[in-house]
């Protein structure tokens, strides 16, 4: 009966596409993610794509569950589905801290396909109302590399980090907010704040990653777009401030 379901279901879900609403499904393309997502991904994410594979219990953070269509790492806006880029890029480099690896050594069709069949385990990609086209985010500001310039928005974003973030990512932004305690994502799980200091955020390592998670938020947790709170010049001064605070990375032996 399962089954059954199933291929009724896949019929309307969207293949891949770089349009921002769904479209018929490539069933050969299904199949062929099938299989790349059974020698790749079913041992974290599982059979039915509910982040209850069997390596799940022994595996922190929990891995994704696909049945909610919900992504943290997008370009598009708060609550929307990622594109197809998005999801090629969190495949191909893996999430920082976490058990999601880098899974670069698939092949482009590999790839499409893989896409095309973790689609299939939410019903949100076949509601057009679920799609947005990705968002245009400005090039990192030069003054980046300008150290004085560097520390003088540092000081800026210093003072809008305490009254914009502070409350859950703490004083120190370690992540042991005041608002922390008990904050839970859609899946019942404790969401963290991050601890922003770390040399390698799971978001990515540039200043342009830091300034799209504060454009977009991360889907399914507590952490809100600033799309419409702060202006651009304010998330760039934030992100100085971020970049000022960062660990140094640990040398690999």
């Amino acid at each position: 009966m399962y089954f059954r379901c199933i291929f009724v279901f896949l019929a309307l879900v969207p293949t891949l596409a770089t349009a921002d609403q769904p479209v018929p499904l490539d069933f050969n393309l299904y199949m062929q993610g099938k299989f790349v997502y059974e020698r790749n991904c079913v041992v974290c994410h599982g059979q039915r794509g509910d982040g209850n594979g069997e390596m799940s219990p022994t595996l922190k953070p929990k891995p994704r569950s696909f049945r909610e269509g919900m992504f943290k790492f997008r370009t598009t806006p708060y609550g929307k589905l990622p594109t197809d880029d998005d999801l090629r890029r969190t495949i191909t480099h893996g999430l920082s801290g976490t058990a999601m690896g880098i899974f670069s050594h698939l092949q482009a069709d590999e790839m499409e396909a893989v896409i095309v069949y973790v689609k299939s385990f939410s019903r949100r990609w076949k509601k057009e109302e679920n799609y947005a086209p990705a968002l245009t985010f400005p090039a990192e500001p030069e003054w980046l590399q300008k150290p004085e310039v560097l520390k003088t928005r540092a000081e800026a974003g210093k003072k809008l980090f305490m009254a914009n973030c502070m409350a859950c990512h703490g004083e120190k932004a370690d992540g042991k907010g005041a608002a922390a305690v008990g904050l839970k994502d859609i899946w019942g799980l404790p969401a963290a704040p991050a601890d922003l200091r770390q040399p390698h955020p799971r978001c990515g390592d540039g200043a342009g990653d830091l300034f799209r998670v504060l454009a977009t938020g991360l889907n399914g947790t507590p952490m809100v777009s600033f799309e419409g709170t702060l202006s651009a010049e304010q998330r760039w001064d934030i992100i100085a401030y971020l970049l000022s605070i960062r660990l140094p990375s640990v040398p690999v032996l």
